[in-house]
C-alpha cells in the first residue's frame, strides 16, 4: 500500500462510518464530537480493470482481491481526528490532526450535506456545506502559510550572496509537504510573483500558500447523507457553483454503503463495492427489504452509494494515478502464480521508474523492458500507460 488517503472532517458527519464501510473495520460510531480521537488505520480498496483475461489467464493477488475481472488493489485508508475551527492554531484535537494528516498523500473530506451538524459536530438544521468546505480549506491554508512564513524568515536572516533563492528555503522548510524546490519554483511563476520575497504583500503570501496546498493535498469532498432531500439539494446547488470548480464532489451514502456490505457478508444480498446494484439473495425481513429496496433507489439514482467512487476520484482524479501490472512476455508462470501484483504510479511514469518502485535493486539495473502486450522492447524512459503489462529485464 503505497498511498494514504486522509479521511478528514467535522466531528459528527459520518466520517467513522465511511471509514468501516470502505475498509468493514470495528471504530466506533457515534453522533457526538470527537468519536474519533486517535486516527484508525486500515485497508480500503481501488478498482483496477484486470489485465488477465486478456492473456487467458486467472490472476493470484498477492494482495488484494479479484471480483469478476475487477482487482481491488489496497491502499491505505486514514480516519484522522475529528478537525474544528482555529485547529492550525492547536483548538480542539488540532496539532495532533495537522500531524496525522501529512502522513497521506490525498484527502477525503467528508462534508454532511444534509446540513444537520454545525461547524462544532452539534446537530441543528440549515446549516450550509459550503462553510464546511471552506473551514477545512481555510485551516489548511493557514496551517501551510504558517510553515511558508518561517522558510521566508530562514531567508531573510541569511547572508543575500548571489546564489540565494527564496524558493530553496522554502522547499527546505516546506519539504514535509512533499514539495521540491522546482515545483516550488513552477507554483511562484505560476502566480507571476516574482523571487523577492519582500515584495510579497499579505494576499500573496496566502496565494502561494494556498496554491502549495493545493498542489500537495489535492481534496475530494464526499457529500455524505446524500439520501436526504436537503442533501440532494446542497449538492446540486453546490457542486455546480464554480467557487468550487477545483474540487471533486462525489454524491455520497456511507450508511448505505455499510449496510449493503454487512447484508452481502450475512448472504442476504450479492453485493460487489462500487456496483451500482445488488442482488437479493437470501431471505430478508419484511424491514431489511424495504430497507434494501431504498438503497437500492439511491443506486440507481447515484450510480452506487458513492463510498467506493469517492476512493477512486482521490486516487485516479486528484493524484492522477495509474496501474501497471508486472507481466511474462513468454507467458511463463511461477509457482506463486500469475498476474500477482498491480501497482499504483502517477501519470507520466515510465519503465525505470516502475522498476524502481517494486525495488530499488530492479532500478539500478534495469536493461530495459517488455511490452507484454505488443512483445516490443522499450526503454527505461518510456512513458507508460494505464493498464500496461510489463516484463523488466535486469542484471539484478
Amino acid at each position: 500500500m503505497s498511498y494514504a488517503v486522509g479521511l478528514v472532517g467535522k466531528p459528527s458527519v459520518g466520517k467513522s462510518t465511511f471509514f468501516n464501510a470502505a475498509t468493514m473495520n470495528d471504530v466506533p460510531e457515534g453522533a457526538y464530537p470527537f468519536t474519533t480521537i486517535d486516527p484508525s488505520v486500515g485497508e480500503a480498496y481501488v478498482r483496477v480493470e484486470c489485465a488477465a483475461p486478456e492473456f487467458g489467464e486467472t490472476c493470484t493477488p498477492s494482495v488484494g482481491y479479484c471480483d469478476d475481472g475487477a482487482r481491488f488493489v489496497p491502499v491505505q485508508l486514514v480516519d484522522v481526528a475529528g478537525l474544528i475551527p482555529g485547529a492550525h492554531e492547536g483548538k480542539g484535537l488540532g496539532n495532533q490532526f495537522l500531524s496525522d494528516l501529512n502522513e497521506t498523500d490525498v484527502l477525503i473530506h467528508v462534508v454532511d450535506f444534509s446540513g444537520k451538524t454545525d461547524s462544532e459536530g452539534e446537530a441543528t438544521e440549515g446549516h450550509d456545506p459550503r462553510d464546511d468546505i471552506d473551514f477545512l480549506e481555510d485551516e489548511l491554508d493557514m496551517w501551510y502559510l504558517g510553515v511558508l512564513e518561517k522558510g521566508i524568515e530562514r531567508f531573510e536572516s541569511k547572508y543575500h550572496g548571489a546564489d540565494a533563492a527564496i524558493e530553496a528555503d522554502l522547499a527546505e522548510q516546506m519539504s514535509a509537504f512533499r514539495i521540491t524546490e522546482d515545483e516550488i519554483t513552477q507554483v511562484i511563476l505560476s502566480l507571476g510573483l516574482g523571487f523577492d520575497p519582500a515584495a510579497w504583500d499579505d494576499a500573496d503570501r496566502e496565494s502561494l500558500a494556498r496554491e502549495i496546498r493545493k498542489r500537495t493535498k489535492p481534496m475530494v469532498i464526499a457529500a455524505n447523507k446524500i439520501d436526504d432531500p436537503a442533501a440532494a439539494a446542497n449538492f446540486a446547488e453546490i457542486s455546480a457553483d464554480p467557487e468550487y470548480d477545483h474540487l471533486t464532489f462525489v454524491p455520497v451514502s456511507a450508511h448505505a454503503e455499510k449496510a449493503l456490505k454487512v447484508a452481502d457478508e450475512a448472504g442476504t444480498v450479492d453485493y460487489r463495492p462500487g456496483d451500482d446494484d445488488f442482488d437479493v439473495v437470501g431471505d430478508p425481513s419484511e424491514e431489511q427489504a424495504a430497507g434494501l429496496e431504498r438503497i437500492g433507489g439511491l443506486l440507481a439514482e447515484y450510480g452506487g452509494t458513492g463510498v467506493q467512487a469517492s476512493l477512486e476520484a482521490a486516487l485516479f482524479d486528484a493524484l492522477d494515478l495509474i496501474a501497471v501490472f508486472p507481466g511474462s512476455d513468454d507467458g511463463s508462470t511461477s509457482d506463486q502464480g500469475v498476474f500477482r501484483d498491480c501497482f499504483l504510479l502517477p501519470d507520466g511514469s515510465t519503465t525505470a521508474d516502475f522498476a524502481s518502485h517494486i525495488h530499488s535493486d530492479l532500478g539500478d539495473g534495469l536493461l530495459h523492458g517488455i511490452d507484454c502486450r505488443s512483445s516490443r522492447q522499450i526503454g527505461g524512459g518510456h512513458e507508460l500507460d494505464d493498464r500496461d503489462v510489463v516484463e523488466l529485464v535486469t542484471t539484478n
